[in-house]
């Protein structure tokens, strides 16, 4: 007799679409844009990928593979381009959406009967794979062919944070009009993104939207009762996850991110900081939901991880963020009173700041003129809440779950 198995209190829409046999893709040819992160369960208490699950099932087809940022299995760094090739498994042919094309071509979607989006997003605006979605949803309209989002949580919960990405500083790091931190699902966001029209060429697509069971609204990661799967290198929990969209705008200076570290983006510093006195700041700022540490260390080339990050092979002092409170924690204002306290301890440089790329990243340039002006935190924090609180109503109808 076979033993019980337990059982996720969420199931995703990749679980669904196994538990229905794949009825919604009947018949199908599909082209599946994904990545190492879309597991679903076994009947064994395991977990195997979709794409494997696909591929056994009698009803439809996998006809052509699609990998994003960090490849189909997961383990490119960050900024490395991938390659194509074909899948052993399935012998369908694998494209890469991060390389010189971003975006699926006519030559490559033919003779596809749908194409599906399924792979776990971190819920930042810079985090790639929603830009990846984006494209593919204008190649499927263009196609003609239908777009199926196969629904996972938004592991960082449903708090808008950060300016709206402003038209000039639009990149693939940022490709739509929303906050750092947007609180949306995957597919949530891309039924805005069709209803708000933030991509051309939409007008005309087929989307479809799997959604989950037994998730709601803000949900914390731990109590869906889903397995992290880290969904790039440098992002190998939950706790670096709801730090990931306010110290990734260390990316944007000369500090160190934590990259060459393994606790990058929980770790972050420079070799002008004081440990213990920077941690004594932050932790009188009275930030919610988080503590400081003192922490120093020394960045390393991470083969698959980190290749010649920042400060390599010297010891810096910084600190360690370490969320006490989740729900409290606010991880885009958390980041910018760190970056503010590290770029203004003594001797910082001059150009301490990567103008261009923090532009990006933050979506506006507003906030490395604030920086570098010596506004406070709290008042720089203060500057995007008109326009979180417009976009959190402009998103209400798009919302999935309760």
């Amino acid at each position: 007799m076979p033993h019980a198995v337990d059982r996720a209190a969420v199931q995703t829409g990749a679980q669904r679409l196994v538990a229905e046999r794949f009825r919604p893709l009947d018949g199908m040819r599909v082209g599946l844009v994904t990545n190492h992160t879309a597991r679903v369960d076994t009947a064994d208490g395991g977990s195997a990928h979709l794409i494997d699950r696909m591929h056994a099932a009698p009803n439809v087809i996998v006809g052509a593979l699609f990998g994003p940022e960090h490849g189909i299995r997961g383990d490119a760094e960050a900024g490395a381009g991938v390659s194509g090739g074909v899948d052993a498994t399935t012998g369908a042919p694998v494209y890469s959406l991060y390389g010189r094309s971003k975006k699926p071509t006519p030559r490559q979607l033919r003779g596809l009967d749908a194409l599906v989006f399924d792979m776990q997003d971190v819920g930042a605006r810079f985090y790639t794979y929603v830009s990846t979605m984006g494209y593919a949803m204008q190649a499927a309209a263009d196609a003609g062919i239908p777009f199926v989002v196969l629904d996972r949580p938004n592991p960082i919960g449903d708090r808008a944070e950060g300016w709206l990405m402003e038209p000039a500083h639009e990149s693939f790091v940022g490709l739509y009009p929303i906050p750092v931190t947007h609180g949306l699902t995957v597919g949530e966001l891309a039924r805005m993104i069709v209803g708000e029209k933030m991509l051309p060429g939409l007008d005309g697509l087929d989307l479809r939207v799997v959604e989950m069971t037994g998730y709601r609204r803000g949900m914390p990661w731990e109590e869906t009762g889903l397995a992290w799967v880290p969904p790039s290198p440098n992002v190998p929990d939950i706790e670096t996850a709801r730090v990931y969209p306010g110290t990734a705008l260390f990316e944007g200076t000369t500090a160190s991110e934590g990259r060459g570290t393994r606790v990058p983006f929980t770790t972050v510093g420079a070799p002008w900081v004081d440990a213990d006195a920077l941690a004594a700041d932050l932790t009188a700022a009275g930030l919610a939901g988080v503590r400081f540490e003192p922490a120093r260390f020394t960045p390393v080339d991470l083969p698959g991880q980190a290749t010649n990050p920042k400060w390599e092979g010297e010891e810096i002092g910084g600190v360690r963020l370490v969320v006490t409170d989740p729900a409290a924690f606010r991880p885009v204002a958390t980041g910018v009173a760190v970056v503010a306290a590290v770029t203004r301890q003594p001797g910082a440089p001059a150009d301490v700041f990567k103008t261009d790329w923090l532009a990006k990243l933050a979506g506006t340039d507003r906030l490395g003129r604030m920086l570098r002006d010596g506004v406070a935190p709290a008042a720089i924090v203060a500057t995007w809440d008109d326009e979180t609180a417009a976009f959190a109503l402009a998103a209400e109808p798009y919302r999935l779950y309760p």
